[in-house]
């Protein structure tokens, strides 16, 4: 059989370059406004712009080190390889694809999940509640054809 693979990520709409503009653009208005208020005495605007700036520079980071989170999921004869990246940490795992029993999430309350032997995971974190029943519907299909095959 052939080898499937599937990526489900998260759909990021601003790539880092836009993301550091973006943000050299708000310090530099926040910064215009305070400087100004500055001038004129009222020095607290400042402080609160550098508060301002600090958080939205924390909140921006945290994007950015979850904007490439995946989960890699490959199908061949050989193997179920599932990778997870979350904030640049990978974790692989694999299976033996007539042995993997995939158990579809009940409406609003968990993730696809995959068991076999005494190894579980859970998938699908990148997908609305729809696409994961659609999904976990057709892993399991795509693994029937692998059972009967034994």
């Amino acid at each position: 059989m052939a080898t499937r693979e599937w990526i489900l990520k998260k759909n990021c709409s601003i790539s880092p370059k836009q993301l550091a503009q973006a943000y050299a653009a708000l310090c530099v208005a926040s910064l215009f406004v305070a400087t100004y208020f500055l001038v004129h005495g009222v020095w607290l605007v400042m402080v609160f712009a550098v508060l301002e700036m600090c958080a939205v520079a924390a909140a921006f980071i945290y994007f950015g080190r979850h904007a490439t989170d995946r989960e890699c999921i490959s199908l061949s004869e050989a193997e179920l390889r599932v990778e997870l990246v979350q904030a640049e940490r990978s974790r692989a795992y694999r299976f033996d694809p007539r042995r993997v029993r995939v158990e579809s999430p009940e409406p609003r309350q968990r993730l696809i999940r995959l068991e076999a032997n005494d190894e579980r995971i859970e998938i699908g974190r990148y997908l609305t509640e729809r696409r994961r029943q659609e999904f976990a519907h057709e892993l399991d299909r795509e693994l029937a054809g692998y059972r009967i095959q034994v």
